[in-house]
């Protein structure tokens, strides 16, 4: 998930260095001996609103590793609330342990006892490792939480709106480097075929693309690859195939020294957050390279707009229409790089923080 030589270099320093780094407002470290539960939460940014973002369980492999990962999940999520023009600010939590056999009622209620007390500026939903029956669990504690499945008057698994807005960000790459958004006859590599991943390669085959996939779990590979009559390829070969586009829908980091002077797409689009190892590092070498990147935190707010939905009265379609916008949204970031001679993430950025700073001055009046 995260590079280990990043992870050593960041040991060097302090918790609060890494927080003020990217300007986070606050760090919440959870921990409880008798559930055995250790968890992060960071609220990066709530300018615009409460920090809502999802709760991940991981098998991290050293403290420092999940702290790197929920800060730069938290700011992603200011940067994907920001630029979706939804009233929330940014905010992330990770769960340490292996979800197939650590979790349980009473880790995940305790958990929701720590949301709880933080009074509403974070509000969670489900990540990684986490299910719609999880999110049950955690709202028995704290109503600051989303996500609920559509029997309890939540929105159910937001998986396939997260899946949809990553395929119009992906027509939208398609056009800027093709002069089409038709995806017929594209040779497309999705790597992780997770909840969102399998709903998007859903969405590509309807398309009558030529599908490459591949993912860490063995059984779901072959599960998604049989139903949608895609190839099985390699976690280390699917960089190196001859494809038009590349779809990351794992975890993050998967651009990075190691993998960018290897790739032979054209467009990268997809689902997972965090992309790039180092944006500043990674997004000009992919622009300079000639891939156009759909900034991550664009393409994949679906499961956000969904989940916000929730809080101000949730319907479907709207949750859909306002999603299909991501469409044009990054069409936007595209002409904002052509024209200030920039690469896509630093748009995206700069797009979401010109929000963040109007509606901040907004507020600062009273």
């Amino acid at each position: 998930m995260v590079a280990l030589k990043e992870v050593e270099r960041k040991k060097d320093k302090s918790v609060f260095d890494l927080v003020s780094e990217h300007n986070h407002e606050k760090v919440v470290f959870c921990h409880d001996k008798d559930t055995g539960l250790k968890a992060i939460i960071g609220i990066h940014n709530t300018v615009l609103g409460p920090a809502l973002g999802g709760t991940r369980m991981w098998s991290y492999a050293s403290e420092a590793e999940a702290l790197d990962d929920v800060l730069r999940l938290s700011r992603g999520m200011t940067y994907k609330a920001a630029i979706s023009g939804l009233n929330l600010g940014g905010g992330k939590a990770v769960i340490i342990g292996d979800a197939k056999k650590d979790k349980n009622e009473a880790l995940l209620r305790r958990f929701g006892r720590f949301v709880k007390n933080l009074n509403g500026c974070f509000i969670t939903a489900e990540d990684v490792g986490m299910t719609t029956k999880d999110m049950e669990f955690i709202r028995m504690e704290t109503e600051h939480v989303c996500g609920l499945p559509e029997s309890r008057g939540g929105s159910g698994d937001p998986s396939p709106v997260s899946a949809y807005g990553t395929y119009m960000g992906m027509k939208a790459a398609a056009k800027k480097a093709f002069g089409s958004d038709s995806l017929e006859g594209k040779r497309i590599a999705v790597q992780g075929v997770g909840h969102v991943g399998a709903y998007l390669v859903e969405l590509l085959t309807k398309e009558n693309v030529e599908l490459f996939v591949t993912d860490i779990y063995e059984d779901r590979l072959r599960e998604v690859a049989k139903k949608f009559s895609a190839k099985v390829v390699s976690m280390e070969d699917i960089y190196e195939l001859d494809v038009d586009i590349l779809s990351p829908c794992g975890l993050g980091g998967t651009i990075n020294n190691n993998t960018i002077n290897r790739l032979k797409c054209k467009v990268i689009a997809g689902c997972a957050n965090n992309q790039l190892r180092d944006e500043q590092v990674h997004g000009p070498a992919l622009a300079d390279k000639g891939i156009v990147y759909a900034p991550d935190f664009l393409i994949n707010a679906g499961g956000l707009i969904n989940v916000y939905a929730e809080l101000v009265g949730y319907n479907r379609d709207s949750a859909y229409a306002q999603t299909e916008r991501i469409y044009g949204y990054t069409l936007d970031v595209f002409a904002l790089a052509e024209k200030e001679g920039i690469h896509n993430q630093q748009a995206a950025m700069r797009l979401a923080e010109k929000r963040i700073e109007s509606i901040g001055r907004v507020r600062s009046t009273f």
